[in-house]
């Protein structure tokens, strides 16, 4: 009796694991951001950027607007440990900044620099180096890394972000060593959509000088709003004033 009752329970066991249904695939993440790019709308984000041990250098918060291939243009605010706060907007390879390390620049009665490379402006040297809404780099992530569930994590270096990413190159063009590595960790939503990027680097390969040695940047950003409507325009003319040194 107990033997029939072993057999029986055991019977039943497998009877449930073959009927528990099977585990749903991770969803494409890059064909779920081309599902998004429509000329119009964007994606919002957040984020945080600490040094060894905690010390907050910055943090951001800001726009992209999409076409077709990525991001056309991005609002951005960024507000630095110790320096004024500063705003970039950036349309195509053109952007428009206030206040931050050039404000010196800006002479009375103007309130934006114009410009065509640092399209986070200076915040970008302590910014996200890794865009999850441009196609190319989102590819390059996913070869590089391990999808598993809803998380990617990878290494990538500088100078393989620089061949993929447009971001990457106009945020930080200024840099060390090409062949520092980034660690990054994203998270997805069920639909395959990123709400998450957490990436890390050594300081020294953009900023190599003592005081940076040993030490790790970690940049933390969270992405909201996918496919939201969003428009970006340029400041008025008659408050731009041209950098001569662009």
């Amino acid at each position: 009796m107990r033997k029939t009752t072993i057999t029986a329970l055991v019977a039943c066991g497998s009877l449930l694991v073959a009927a528990a249904p099977a585990q749903a695939a991770p969803k494409d993440p890059v064909r779920a951001l081309k599902a998004k790019l429509t000329s119009g709308h964007g994606v919002r984000f957040t984020e945080t950027t600490t040094l060894s041990g905690g010390t907050r250098i910055q943090s951001r918060k800001g726009t992209f607007q999409f076409n077709a291939k990525g991001v056309a243009a991005s609002d951005i605010t960024a507000t630095p440990k110790g320096r004024p706060r500063e705003r970039t907007i950036s349309i195509g390879n053109v952007s428009y900044t206030s206040g931050g390390m050039y404000e010196d620049r800006v002479p009375m009665g103007k309130a934006w620099l114009k410009g065509n490379a640092l399209l986070g402006g200076a915040s970008g040297f302590y910014g996200q180096v890794i865009n999850p809404a441009e196609p190319k780099t989102l590819a390059a992530l996913v070869k590089k890394g391990k999808l598993r569930g809803g998380t990617l994590t990878g290494k990538i270096t500088f100078k393989e972000l620089d061949k993929v990413s447009r971001w990457f190159g106009a945020s930080i063009p200024l840099r060390m060593h090409d062949d520092t590595k980034v660690t990054y960790t994203l998270t997805l939503t069920s639909a395959g959509l990123v709400s998450r990027v957490k990436s890390s680097y050594a300081a020294t390969g953009v900023f190599d000088t003592n005081g940076f040695d040993g030490k790790t940047i970690t940049i933390d950003s969270r992405f909201t709003g996918w496919g939201a409507k969003v428009s970006i325009k340029a400041p008025a003319p008659d408050t731009i004033v041209t950098d001569p040194e662009s």
